[in-house]
């Protein structure tokens, strides 16, 4: 096992690089606890960040669906099917996905009503409190977990 955990450093190198400073200071009379605190809030704004992801997602597939059933009853009127191919369009081709809403509406209601107020009340926490250094609580942890012996 020696023998191999020297090789995978030799090709590879060591996790731990005590020579590299923090990466980013916190401010001046910044403390443990502003700093844990002021990692949760970001982390908060990660969670909202990824959740607007899926929602895109969810935005795309659900517009991906439309139109390849728009191709599905396209082929069933193809096939002969032209009272089957009108029937499932009058229910399904271009519904709301929630009364009176299309995909693109909860995209732009959320990134409104949520994502621009969550992102601004962020900024301007880490701007009051860290003079708008961002990660902050990661680059220390960063550095803690780099130095020799962790793990």
């Amino acid at each position: 096992m020696a023998d191999g955990h020297q090789e995978l450093l030799k090709q590879f190198g060591p996790a731990a690089h005590p020579e590299r400073p923090v990466a980013k200071q916190r401010p001046a009379g910044a403390g443990d606890e502003l700093v844990a605190a002021l990692g949760k809030l970001s982390e908060a704004l990660e969670v909202v960040e990824e959740a607007r992801g899926l929602l895109y997602t969810f935005h795309r597939r659900s517009g991906r669906a439309d139109l390849t059933l728009q191709e599905a009853v396209q082929a069933l009127h193809d096939a002969g099917e032209h009272e089957t191919a009108r029937q499932v369009a009058d229910l399904l081709v271009g519904r709301d996905v929630i009364p009176g809403c299309w995909t693109f509406q909860i995209v732009e209601q959320y990134d409104a009503q949520y994502w621009q107020p969550f992102r601004a009340v962020e900024a301007e926490v880490r701007q009051r409190l860290a003079g708008g250094t961002m990660h902050i609580y990661e680059a220390e942890m960063k550095h803690r977990e780099q130095q020799p012996g962790q793990g």
